[in-house]
């Protein structure tokens, strides 16, 4: 039987990240949370009734942004902190503290919205006019003012905010602090089952038997939950909906999509095209596994398995590092240092441990350096997710370095692109450096079955799962765990055909990612990707032109709407074309696949 998750107290502290690069004690942290408060209520006595004139409008937010800054410092550690180890009770009460100890003051400098929203329109062009780093407050205001609702509504809706979080804690704790999995058997042998376990190794596993007995294990014990997690989704949605209401959306989808500053046209169409074009290129894709593998009848449990399994080595982290520079070294000088700190001065949390989150995730404190959480296995495939969160890493270390903390952070729309386009350039380096043909179909299929199964299947179908969730609670209706089970088989169904058996289990596929909880994010994914697509097609096309024109991308942060943004790197989203031409690559790579296993079987025999 294979051995339990350790402890965190009892993982090797060279994998983890150093926290200390946000606090260096504990005394620090409380300093810092003393000074936060203290600017805080000197902003409320200072501006509170006061905001009538650009020049003080300004200096408002020139001190909001300090505030802002180390507010993110402090929610960054609390947080990464808590989903180090979410056992961890300590961490638990700090992130619960300091959530509390923030939204109280966000509740007392709600004010400064409102005034400013209140503030004539000829003002606020001044005031834009006068200080260009504090743009990116103007632009949000104009997007919420037509929303914006009483004063004092909104500072209670924001003293709430912490209260409003709650779904998506108890989803978190119901996941990675309750739900427990027992050992399962496999033909009479016991092994050991962990949500972490199941998505980074049982899911990948080449012996069929194994693989579906691990699924349908993982799947039994995820159902004792599914009531729970409904609840929580349910709670959520529910306050989006109320929400939207109260502020006069035509629908839930308007609201959730005013940040993200695209229309409502390009979300439906991300979804649309993919679910009716890249289904067939999938389904064949599916049919090529089995025949790799001797399936007769692929299942659900069966996608995620590697064309050669017996190829991807272990992998140091030397040449992890190796890899990494060599791929991603072409961005700049500067780039590749970030790259070179992020291992040396331990961004990174690759070490798995008992209670920690699973997935991969990227934290960008304003001021500070990110942060990659990893479940690290030792696999090639893990190279390729490295090279992702390295890509949110490096967009936000450069946005950072360049813009005011307000003018930084870009829509949700293309926040993938660039932690998408490093997977692109990654697999471009692999290919140039390698006549190998078993090497090249790994890494092609690599980039199907991780980076656009990922980013345009798993995510995308999220995305048509959770547009039907929200269909019926933009009607007034509600969800059980039974209507999201059907959703979810329903979205599975449609898109996989007859081609693959959607196995008993499949349809709690819902319960695994926390996306559900961060708005209309799932659909992002597909759309990063897509840019980040034809930008690296680019790249390999113009070179040098291409890179700066990608680097001036990263160094905008949020200063450009995603339309603006995709413009600057030669692709336009205005049209369906990109999107057409990354389905029909998408296409091309599979063939190559098919094709180069013919061949690598025929030189076999």
């Amino acid at each position: 039987m294979e051995d339990k998750m350790p402890k965190r107290s009892e993982v090797d502290k060279s994998l983890t990240w150093d926290l200390t690069g946000l606090f260096k004690d504990e005394k620090s942290f409380k300093e810092t949370m003393e000074k936060y408060i203290s600017i805080g209520e000197a902003i409320e006595r200072k501006y509170k009734g006061k905001l009538l004139t650009a020049e003080e409008i300004n200096q408002c937010l020139d001190d909001m942004r300090e505030l802002e800054m180390l507010g993110g410092w402090l929610e960054n550690y609390s947080y990464l902190c808590a989903e180090a180890d979410l056992t961890n009770m300590k961490a638990q009460e700090r992130l619960d503290d300091i959530s509390n100890r923030i939204s109280s003051m966000e509740s007392r400098l709600s004010f400064v919205e409102s005034e400013i929203m209140q503030t004539p329109e000829e003002v606020l062009m001044d005031a834009a006019r006068q200080n260009s780093e504090n743009m990116g407050y103007f632009k949000f205001i104009a997007r919420k003012k037509p929303f914006r609702l009483h004063s004092e509504a909104e500072r209670v809706l924001s003293a709430l905010s912490t209260t409003f979080e709650a779904p998506y804690r108890v989803y978190n704790m119901a996941k990675l602090a309750d739900l427990s999995f027992e050992d399962f058997q496999s033909r009479g042998e016991s092994h050991s089952l962990s949500f972490a376990s199941f998505e980074g190794q049982w899911e990948y596993e080449k012996d069929t038997e194994l693989r579906r007995d691990a699924f349908k294990a993982f799947s039994k014990d995820l159902s004792g939950y599914r009531n729970t997690m409904a609840t929580a989704y349910q709670a959520h949605v529910t306050r989006e909906k109320t929400l939207s209401d109260l502020r006069g959306f035509d629908s839930v989808f308007d609201s959730l999509l005013v940040d993200q500053e695209v229309t409502l046209d390009l979300y439906n169409r991300q979804i649309d095209l993919v679910m009716e074009h890249l289904a067939p290129h999938m389904r064949k894709y599916s049919s090529l596994l089995g025949r790799i593998h001797g399936i007769e009848k692929m299942t659900f449990a069966d996608l995620k398995m590697d064309v050669d399994p017996d190829f991807e080595p272990e992998i140091s982290m030397e040449k992890t590092k190796k890899y990494i520079f060599d791929s991603l070294g072409i961005l700049g000088e500067d780039y590749l240092m970030m790259l070179e700190k992020a291992f040396d001065e331990r961004w990174i949390d690759f070490v798995m441990n008992e209670g920690k989150s699973t997935g991969a995730f990227c934290s960008t404190p304003y001021g500070s350096h990110p942060f990659v959480l990893l479940s690290w296995t030792d696999k090639m495939r893990d190279v390729f997710t490295l090279a992702h969160e390295l890509g949110h890493a490096g967009h936000f270390h450069l946005a950072n370095r360049n813009q005011s903390i307000y003018n930084a952070e870009p829509s949700l729309y293309f926040i993938e692109a660039p932690s998408t386009m490093n997977e692109m350039l990654l697999t471009n380096h692999l290919m140039k450096t390698t006549e190998d043909k078993r090497m090249k179909r790994w890494v092609l299929s690599s980039i199907v079955s991780k980076t656009y199964y990922h980013n345009f299947v798993t995510h995308l179908l999220e995305a048509h799962y959770q547009r039907e969730v929200y269909k019926i609670i933009d009607v007034g209706g509600s969800v059980n765990a039974e209507v999201l089970d059907d959703l979810k088989r329903k979205t599975l169904e449609t898109f996989w055909g007859e081609d693959v058996e959607i196995n008993e289990g499949a349809e709690m596929t819902w319960m695994r990612q926390p996306h559900y909880y961060m708005g209309l994010y799932p659909y992002t994914y597909s759309a990063g990707l897509t840019i980040a697509t034809e930008a690296s097609h680019r790249i390999l096309k113009d070179g040098e032109r291409a890179i700066e024109d990608w680097r001036n991308v990263l160094i905008a942060g949020g200063t450009k709407n995603p339309v603006e943004l995709a413009r600057m790197a030669g692709v336009d989203i205005t049209t369906e074309r990109p999107l057409l031409n990354t389905i029909a690559y998408i296409g091309k790579l599979i063939d190559e696949i098919e094709k180069l296993t013919d061949e690598i079987g025929k030189e076999n025999q």
